[in-house]
């Protein structure tokens, strides 16, 4: 293991290098011990409880000599549930000796996941009991390869399912009797560890392969640049087969020891982090941006409008003494989020600027990262040291970033090249020609890069609108300004034929509205009234643009959007939807 210092940061932040899971496993134990990688509340006694990162050790090498015994060595096999410790010691069992491990999203319906079942080709599969009928169908049906059903939840195996829990029994057993298969298994670390499916339709989905060096590299890179540590407690809410979730917020965690803690649910957040003292969340920005709402709503209730600006100018005015007074001055805001809440990290999506500086003056540094599951995924990510609003900061240390064919105001395809690059992708060769051109990836994704370094996405490439005058419209972008009039919750931005120049384009958008707010806010309920606001302050937004980008059109609804599963809307569907 090498120590690396990474200079971008003021202060320096010594990052361990591990060749692969297998490693950092190791380490857990040497380093953190009796530390708790793990808090838990007992559901009937209410009672904190904890696992120590010793018992991770001896649980991960227990399974991963049981999976072997049973014939599942260099096998691939599938992990689905809810964010849990089950889920992460199969994971770490699969990864750290037995083979390869394929997370599969939980929020896909039966058909699609047992699609993505037999793509796989997976022989085994962990679940919890919320797919107990889904696995049933997949058993009598002869879906796919799996040989193994492996139940999260039962105490032991039931009508040829497996349990969890006395596999794990059944590998100390033999670990006691001298079964050294998991300890001894070597790990090829360029090899195909982890297959992820991208979060399109499953019939275009592609199956993404990582390594143990594309995610080892990535940790390393995070941990250069983010100081999460054994004091940290994390709250881990964004769903685990999203790799940015499994790579920062379970395996980067366990790897600086920090303590992870499960969300119940979204509406749990608050309490949550309250309860067990949240340091650390690391979500998609909606989420953040629903809190910063929430958090300045309240204050205005209060009538204390006026004095956090003035707290907000002092701690400025006292930072350039080097004197941090934020978490003092604020302290009640704090006690919101249980006291203890130090950073908020966003991905996934571009996060507002105001979300990101109000939180940030309040004294929750917040920034945002920007990655890709064919990226391991990390590519770049604002830091203490390295922030500016609006940007997702500079490229991590392992890897390059380049701008392909820019245009005038230097906006082009991104660009990544380097050991977190994905092998490709598997069984479709086609479309790892189309993004990996000599030796770059290609991320569809339209940005640039300042002088400073700092990069700036301004949407994707194959939703831009391009206008007959040849102007190009980030849809993106008009829908950021679009989110903050009050009483929008979401809006989608799109061009259709102009019918004044059916050789053009016009600007129209889909708002879907909060009719609460709506009521509370401008006093209106009819779905006129209602459209009539909207459009009157879409109209006053135009005037803060360039002509080519005026809205021309709003069409409005109470539906959400259609999206993937990791939020991102599902641009061609929704237009579909809305010119149908």
């Amino acid at each position: 293991m090498k120590e690396r210092i990474y200079k971008g940061c003021k202060r320096e932040v010594p990052a361990k290098k591990f060749n692969n899971l297998k490693e950092i496993l190791a380490n857990c134990k040497e380093e953190f011990g009796d530390k708790a990688v793990y808090k838990f509340r007992n559901p009937e006694t209410k009672e904190h409880y904890t696992m120590s990162y010793s018992e991770l050790y001896d649980d991960v090498n227990a399974l991963g000599t049981a999976l072997i015994s049973i014939g599942l060595k260099d096998k691939r096999i599938g992990v689905i549930g809810e964010n849990r410790y089950e889920w992460q010691e199969a994971y770490l069992a699969t990864t750290c000796g037995t083979g390869i491990v394929v997370p599969l999203d939980k929020a896909l319906t039966e058909n699609e996941l047992l699609s993505l079942i037999e793509r796989s080709e997976i022989e085994a599969v962990f679940y919890s009991s919320k797919y107990d009928e889904m696995m049933q169908r997949a058993r009598t049906e002869n879906i796919g390869n799996v040989k193994f059903f492996i139940s999260m939840d039962l105490e032991e195996k039931t009508d040829d399912v497996y349990s969890q829990k006395e596999l794990t029994k059944l590998g100390k057993d033999l670990i006691k009797n001298g079964a050294r298969s998991f300890f001894d298994a070597e790990i090829n670390n360029d090899a195909m560890a982890i297959m992820l499916f991208t979060s399109g339709t499953t019939s275009q989905s592609k199956a993404v392969m990582l390594s143990n060096t594309n995610i080892c590299t990535n940790i390393y890179d995070i941990s250069s640049v983010f100081d999460l540590n054994k004091d940290d407690t994390l709250l881990s809410f964004l769903p685990l087969h999203h790799v940015f979730e499994c790579t920062v917020g379970f395996l980067y965690a366990i790897s600086r020891g920090a303590t992870i803690v499960f969300c119940e649910g979204i509406r749990h957040i608050a309490d949550n982090l309250k309860e067990f003292e949240v340091t650390v969340m690391i979500a998609v920005p909606v989420l953040f941006e629903n809190m910063y709402k929430k958090v300045m709503q309240g204050i205005d209730k209060k009538g204390k409008t006026k004095t956090v600006k003035f707290g907000i100018k002092l701690c400025k005015f006292l930072k350039l003494f080097g004197i941090d007074y934020r978490r003092k001055i604020f302290k009640d805001i704090h006690a919101n989020f249980g006291g203890k809440l130090r950073l908020l990290v966003g991905g996934g999506a571009a996060l507002d600027p105001e979300t990101e500086k109000g939180f940030t003056d309040l004294g929750v540094d917040t920034y945002q990262g920007y990655g890709l599951s064919e990226t391991a995924p990390v590519v770049a990510a604002e830091n203490p040291f390295n922030h500016r609003l609006g940007s997702i900061g500079k490229t991590f240390p392992s890897i390059e970033t380049k701008i392909v064919e820019p245009n005038e105001l230097g906006i082009g395809e991104l660009a990544v090249k380097g050991p977190t690059v994905m092998l490709g992708y598997y069984g479709n060769e086609e479309a790892t020609k189309e993004c990996m051109i000599d030796g770059w990836f290609h991320t569809g994704d339209l940005a640039y890069i300042d002088k400073d370094g700092f990069i700036f996405i301004t949407g994707r490439k194959k939703s831009v609108i391009v206008l007959k005058n040849g102007k190009n419209v980030f849809p993106e972008e008009t829908e950021t300004l679009i989110n903050k009039i009050p009483g929008v919750k979401e809006s989608f931005v799109f061009g259709k034929p102009d019918e004044e120049d059916q050789n053009d384009l016009k600007m129209c958008v889909e708002v879907v509205y909060d009719k609460d707010v709506m009521k509370s806010e401008y006093n209106v309920e009819t779905e006129e009234d209602i459209h009539a606001k909207l459009w009157e302050k879409i109209k006053e937004m135009n005037k803060t643009m360039p002509k080519y980008k005026y809205v021309k059109e709003l069409i409005i609804t109470e539906e959400p959007l259609i999206k993937t599963t990791t939020l991102k809307i599902k641009r061609h569907e929704e237009i579909k939807k809305v010119l149908k």
